[in-house]
């Protein structure tokens, strides 16, 4: 006998005050592209990306909208009440088990870009610039939701602020190569797409971005999130706020973001610069600058991604990457067959499998004991 589902009507209130109030708010911007009535803002800017409410006589904490019945903020949340198992359920037709602490996957492989200039431009084995590239030219998207750097000054210096970019052909899928571990609601650059006329596109994001489309369509938020066909996760355990740059990279080391080219984080911070130099910074001097959002989340490994990817392991120009649907094993293996990246099996480097089951474990732990705790499945509880 089939089961009648509970009447969602949960609205921007609750969505405040158990998501926005409580710190689980990621920053990523779900909740703001599926709004219909356009109430909700947001800013990337340093101490903020958060989602807050436009609509003076309510206040921050309720909405008129809402209370005449909208839901799609509350709908479009991956972090909003049961939204682990709900994407598990939509996405893999089961719940994910307490030994699968980095999600529900098929494979394992080490990858990395065939083209030289996309493997020489992109972050370790360039694996999502290569799939982009590849996607668009055989008509799977017809566009991307990924992040660029701010416009560079007339000099060439760039900023080093990641804002939401769409990328639609080869140029502009490697203008936002390389990683910036400062954040972007790469959502945010749905608008755009939508404007020119777009309808399959790819979004490129961190763990909590990808968690948006499948808690979307099992939600039934409407239209919104439609658009995305093909989900890319990147393997994250915190981004930095802004304001990392001013106070601790320039303020201590004299490093200016205007002379970076180049950044990584393999242990420590790594950061190149214009004139060849090369400087580290420990990583435990960074943590005041964790962005608030990241606090809570306990997603290192992009769990409800097609394909998630990372550039752990001892291998630098290789890219971890776990396939978890089947939309990812097909574009994968597809393009394993025509040459356009080269892999090998995980398993030849199980230091970084194990490196990535070790660091979601972390990163679930760091999810409040008060929370749904889905998320905290196999998370062994502490005596006391």
């Amino acid at each position: 006998m089939a089961t009648t589902r509970e009447k969602w009507s949960f609205q921007w209130k609750e969505l405040y005050e158990e998501v926005i109030d409580t710190g689980l708010c990621t920053g990523c911007a779900g909740c703001v592209i599926a709004c219909p009535h356009d109430v909700i803002g947001y800013e990337h800017e340093p101490g903020k990306y958060t989602p807050f409410h436009l609509e003076e006589d309510l206040g921050e904490t309720d909405c008129g909208h809402g209370q005449k019945g909208c839901t799609s903020c509350t709908r479009a949340c991956p972090r909003f009440r049961s939204w682990e198992t709900e994407a598990d359920q939509h996405l893999f037709g089961r719940e994910r088990r307490p030994d699968e602490m980095s999600g529900i996957y098929k494979d394992v492989l080490l990858t990395r870009a065939s083209d030289e200039t996309v493997h020489a431009m992109g972050q370790d084995g360039g694996l999502v610039s290569a799939i982009l590239i590849w996607c668009l030219e055989n008509g799977i998207i017809d566009g991307a939701l990924t992040s660029h750097l701010e416009k560079p000054d007339a000099d060439g210096s760039s900023s080093w602020k990641a804002v939401p970019a769409l990328a639609t052909d080869r140029e502009s899928v490697l203008a936002g190569a390389g990683s910036r571990y400062t954040y972007s609601a790469n959502t945010l650059a749905m608008p755009q797409a939508l404007e020119q006329g777009l309808s399959a596109l790819a979004l490129v994001g961190m763990s909590c971005q990808t968690s948006i489309g499948p808690v979307m369509w099992h939600r039934r938020v409407g239209k919104a999130g439609r658009p995305i066909k093909l989900n890319i996760g990147l393997l994250c355990s915190k981004s930095f706020d802004d304001s990392i740059f001013e106070e601790l990279f320039w303020a201590k080391y004299r490093l200016r973001k205007e002379e970076m080219v180049k950044m990584n984080i393999k242990g420590v911070f790594q950061i190149w610069m214009r004139n060849g130099d090369y400087h580290e910074v420990n990583l435990k001097e960074c943590h005041a600058w964790t962005r608030e959002g990241c606090t809570h989340c306990p997603d290192f490994a992009a769990e409800h991604a097609d394909i998630s990817t990372g550039g752990i392991g001892e291998n630098n120009d290789w890219t971890l990457t776990v396939v978890r649907t089947e939309l990812g094993r097909q574009i994968i293996m597809k393009m394993l067959e025509e040459g356009v990246i080269e892999g090998r099996p995980g398993d030849s480097d199980p230091g970084a499998i194990a490196l990535m089951h070790k660091l979601a474990a972390k990163s679930r732990a760091r999810w409040p004991v008060w929370a749904n705790d889905s998320a905290r499945v196999g998370i062994p509880v502490r005596a006391g």
